[in-house]
């Protein structure tokens, strides 16, 4: 197993969200997730690839009158347990235990990077009936394409510096534009990941292609995407827009591949535009495609 932390005061922040703690069981493993409660439609929410549920609150917080946000702790993350593996197939199954074991009536889907990726998969496997799916900056590397921009040394220096003890300015080295708030957060949770989650998680952004995924994905979805971000290039938005028509493609303008914590305000009325025109459409509305 790997060394993971969690700071005292990192559990502090959990009295601070207007959420409760939810547990469900995905084969062997137990996952937390951070139900927002509420009796508007449910949306489950995918963090990244070294994000626990917490620190997606700022975002689900504004999103209450809208939906019910519930955010899953990803396996190896926060407070779920770790997996003896974390491929895309093991992370869609995670996602709909977690929407069987809460009961959750046909859920949106919404996930950033690689939480975007596990929306892909979950909803083209269609083991759980969805309203339908918003995809924020999926990472597009995978089998003869571009690298994925941020290197798994890179990830690993972070985590070392966590469980080592860091704190808001250290985090403010690799991400400066970051709100304040959210510099400390990652502080605060980022030696809650495990390692092995995120190195086999990065191996699966090189080796697992998204494309075979997202032409799959049926309507209605959306994709999110940072004018500026490494991950979402001006030629990947333009494949994704050929490889899957029905889907609509936000930019938001001035954010890279941390769309929310680069531009909270643009990125947030993009994914309530996106989510709105889901939630508008007459039910049952879909595009099964295979």
């Amino acid at each position: 197993m790997s060394q993971r932390s969690i700071p005292q005061a990192a559990l502090a922040d959990l009295a601070d969200a207007p959420a409760i703690s939810r547990w469900v069981r995905s084969g062997g493993i137990r996952l937390h997730a951070l139900d927002y409660g509420g009796d508007l439609p449910p949306l489950v929410v995918l963090p990244g690839i070294t994000s626990p549920a917490i620190t997606m609150d700022f975002i689900a917080r504004e999103l209450t009158d809208l939906v019910r946000p519930v955010v899953l702790d990803v396996r190896g993350r926060g407070l779920s347990d770790e997996g003896d593996s974390y491929g895309l197939k093991e992370y869609a199954e995670d996602t709909e235990a977690l929407i069987t074991g809460l009961g959750l009536d046909r859920p949106l889907l919404f996930g950033h990077s690689m939480g975007a990726r596990i929306a892909a998969v979950t909803a083209v496997r269609a083991k759980v009936s969805l309203r339908g799916a918003v995809l924020a900056d999926p990472p597009m590397s995978g089998p003869g394409r571009a690298p994925y921009p941020t290197t798994l040394e890179a990830f690993q220096r972070q985590l070392s510096e966590a469980l080592r003890g860091t704190d808001a300015d250290e985090v403010a080295a690799f991400w400066p534009t970051w709100p304040r708030r959210e510099q400390e957060l990652r502080a605060r949770w980022l030696s809650s990941c495990a390692g092995e989650a995120i190195a086999a998680t990065h191996h699966g952004f090189e080796y697992e292609d998204f494309f075979d995924w997202w032409r799959l994905v049926p309507a209605p979805a959306a994709m999110l995407y940072g004018a500026d971000s490494p991950v979402v290039t001006a030629a990947g938005v333009e494949e994704a827009a050929c490889a899957n028509p029905p889907a609509t493609l936000y930019g938001i303008p001035k954010s890279g591949h941390m769309i929310f914590w680069d531009a909270p305000e643009t990125g947030l009325a993009a994914l309530r535009a996106a989510l709105g025109t889901i939630l508008s459409l007459p039910a049952g509305h879909s595009d099964q495609r295979v």
